[in-house]
């Protein structure tokens, strides 16, 4: 027989699912679930940062494959889902032209000239915030549930010193500090943690509706279990083996902790550790394709996202241990690989 074989770029699906077909499920999920949450919590401009993102990925994905002539890669539908996950990573002041510039950063940098989907190492909507990440303008939050004269409008200057509030990480992180001022540290709830009335990014606020909409994907088959539960199991471990700020005789060091799974809890429950571990670490094209590479990468995750927070400048850890540990899917896949019949482990041919 002389036919010739055409492996595509990955993700690779061995079932009836097609590329699209997954990326419309995490559409669902992110458009049901996070999203009206976000409106809810910080009013309609979550709407528009998050619709701008999405048509200026699709915009420039399209215009990018037009103009160097290549075929159009829409239907895959990878270019609003990333949009939206780019959104989601964003405060509710973001600028409209440096949601746009992000966008771009993701799209056409990141994703289209290492050739489309596939073929990215890094995952396009975290290089974006991270390449963001140095503009002051996205370093203010504000409080939810605001009554509606006080949110940040969907047009028009508006301020948000008056409206402003430390995200948890960044109060945590700060502690020492705050303490010393004799202002009050245990400013959070675990009720608020867990439903989102905190301050934060769009799409990271709730732990209660992003592992609702990441169980549903697992009950799809969209995602597999093992680099979230690596992934969050390890976070768990090293927070509660190390707990930090837990009262120290008749003092409070830092923060107060009762116990260490306080400490753990709360860590699990801020910032956009589920976001990630269920919706960022997953994704096919930047991941590892062998069972045992995954559980290694989700561990890998988990502790860098610990050490940043822990010893870190920046209060949040989670987008940068993800793209560190990007950068070695390729070694996990080559080391991880199933060992053929015959052959011995890392011998050379």
């Amino acid at each position: 027989m002389d036919e010739q074989l055409t492996v595509s770029a990955s993700p690779h699906i061995r079932a009836e699912e097609s590329t699209r077909s997954v990326m419309l499920d995490m559409l669902i999920v992110l458009s049901i679930a996070p999203l009206p949450l976000a409106v809810y919590f910080f009013g309609w401009r979550s709407l528009s940062i998050t619709l701008l993102s999405v048509t200026c990925c699709v915009v420039f994905e399209y215009l990018y494959r037009k103009l160097l002539k290549k075929p159009n890669s829409l239907g895959d539908l990878s270019a609003p889902v990333t949009g939206m996950l780019f959104a989601f990573t964003l405060p509710v002041t973001a600028p409209y032209w440096l949601v746009a510039l992000g966008a771009f950063f993701a799209v056409v940098v990141v994703k289209q000239l290492y050739g489309g989907l596939g073929k990215n190492f890094l995952n396009p909507a975290l290089s974006a915030r991270v390449f963001l990440s140095g503009f002051a303008s996205l370093a203010v939050y504000v409080r939810p549930l605001l009554e509606e004269g006080e949110r940040v409008p969907v047009l028009g200057p508006f301020n948000a010193a008056a409206v402003a509030q430390a995200t948890p990480l960044s109060v945590l992180k700060d502690a020492e500090q705050l303490s010393l001022n004799g202002l009050p540290l245990n400013v959070f709830s675990w009720q608020d943690l867990f439903f989102g009335q905190i301050p934060g990014n769009i799409g990271e606020v709730s732990a209660a509706v992003l592992l609702l909409g990441g169980l549903y994907l697992l009950i799809r088959r969209v995602i597999r279990l093992r680099i979230p539960l690596a992934f969050l199991g390890t976070v768990a471990l090293l927070t509660f083996l190390f707990p930090r700020g837990l009262p120290e005789g008749d003092t409070v060091s830092l923060w107060i902790f009762n116990t260490s799974v306080d400490y753990m809890l709360f860590h699990l429950l801020s910032g956009g550790l589920i976001l990630g571990a269920v919706f960022m670490a997953t994704d096919y094209a930047t991941g590892p394709v062998t069972p045992r590479g995954q559980w290694i990468f989700g561990v890998g995750c988990g502790a860098l996202t610990v050490f940043i927070r822990t010893f870190g400048a920046v209060a949040e850890g989670v987008w940068y241990a993800i793209l560190l540990m990007n950068t070695v899917v390729w070694l996990l896949d080559r080391t991880c690989a199933p060992r053929r019949f015959g052959r011995r482990w890392l011998r050379r041919e």
